[in-house]
């Protein structure tokens, strides 16, 4: 028959077994890096997942993410070179390639968080304060913000850390400044807007005038045309009274006459006051427009025989 003490130590070397084999494994994740330190001093690091081993009780594990972090940077004013002041939002994306290195520098996220947002700020100062607004702004930006990432993984580098990438959210003009520049823009593109129309206005009066002085000569040489026309057909009528004249002079005297009757005697309240015997109106007495002869004075009467 066993004794109960020896179940007893037994169960208590089992429980120690099991206490040093627990603190001599650890795992491993997909998405972290292990630092084994043995009593304060780095030994190696893990970097690849699954199941490790390590000395119990002696050696410690420090989990350092591997994953791509974000590191935001709050907003600051800089001064363009121009001399114009700028409030930049950035930020930044890093990731901890040298776990060692790392723990040796900064020790934890949190500090190096820190550390990065100075030299961040530094690194936007340097850059973006050599060149002007509009180039900060419009013009180069991409090229600012791969100089700026550059820079700042060159010295995060010191730090075990490897920048991935740096970005510009905002950079524009103090709140204080954003009403005079959007005033002076407004007032320039007035300006232009005046130009423009003075401009379009002086073009659309050369075309009028240019217009004006088409119609006049077209009209003056339609009239001109037009008199010559004229003057051919007064030439003509007058060559074919002429020839009408020279051929009966006595019936154009005729159709003169009945012309003139037609165009003076209208419908309507027309007087003459003319002698009988005038010339206009010669045809009404004879057809061939000749006056007529006086008739002959009756004989005087036989004187009455006396009684």
């Amino acid at each position: 028959m066993r004794s109960p003490v020896t179940g007893i130590v037994a169960l208590f070397l089992l429980f120690v077994v099991l206490i040093v084999a627990y603190s001599s494994v650890f795992t491993v994740a997909q998405t972290e890096q292990v630092l084994v330190v043995r009593l304060g001093e780095p030994v190696r690091v893990v970097t690849e997942p699954g199941l490790n081993f390590k000395a119990p009780f002696i050696d410690t594990v420090i989990s350092i993410d591997k994953r791509i972090l974000d590191l935001e940077n709050p907003s600051q004013e800089v001064i363009a070179s121009d001399q114009k002041r700028l409030v930049v939002d950035a930020f930044a994306r890093y990731r901890i390639k040298n776990a060692l290195r790392f723990y040796q520098s900064v020790g934890s996220i949190q500090a190096a968080n820190l550390q990065l947002t100075t030299l961040l700020n530094a690194a936007l100062r340097r850059v973006l304060g050599e060149v002007t607004f509009i180039q900060v702004v419009r013009d180069e930006r991409e090229a600012l913000m791969a100089r700026i990432r550059e820079q700042l993984d060159h010295e995060a580098d010191g730090y075990g850390i490897q920048v991935v990438d740096v970005r510009i959210r905002r950079a524009d003009l103090p709140e204080q400044n954003s009403q005079a520049v959007y005033q002076r823009m407004q007032t320039e593109r007035q300006r232009e807007a005046a130009e423009f129309r003075a401009q379009g206005g002086q073009k659309a009066q050369e075309i009028r005038s240019s217009a004006d002085r088409e119609a006049t000569v077209i009209v003056a040489e339609a009239n001109s045309t037009g008199e010559q026309t004229r003057g051919a057909g007064d030439a003509e009528r007058n060559r074919l009274f002429a020839e009408a004249y020279g051929k009966d002079a006595d019936f154009f005297a005729f159709y003169r006459s009945m012309t003139a009757y037609e165009n003076g005697l209208k419908s309507g309240d027309t007087r003459f006051l003319l002698r009988p015997d005038s010339d206009f109106f010669r045809y009404f007495g004879s057809a061939g427009g000749k006056p007529t002869a006086a008739a002959p004075a009756q004989p005087a009467a036989a004187a009455a025989p006396k009684p």
